[in-house]
């Protein structure tokens, strides 16, 4: 997966709000992401890592997404 891709994913769930995606590797497999959402009000850190894997969670399951770091603000 790319990273177009994830942001393109990311964006769609998180429309108008800020997102990053950084291939930490260069091999597209490892990623750290970014989302400042109010999408995340009243959400433990926790669960809004749960609601940014949700949308990868087919990827992570077959390895094709191997590490994803979240970072999420409010």
């Amino acid at each position: 997966m790319s990273p177009q891709e994830m942001k393109k994913r990311l964006e769609a769930q998180f429309p108008n709000d800020k997102v990053d995606v950084m291939d930490l590797t260069g091999g597209q497999d490892h990623y750290e992401v970014y989302v400042k959402s109010a999408q995340f009000e009243g959400l433990s850190r926790i669960e809004r890592h749960q609601k940014v894997m949700e949308i990868f969670s087919e990827e992570l399951k077959t390895g094709e997404v191997h590490a994803l770091s979240i970072r999420t603000e409010i």
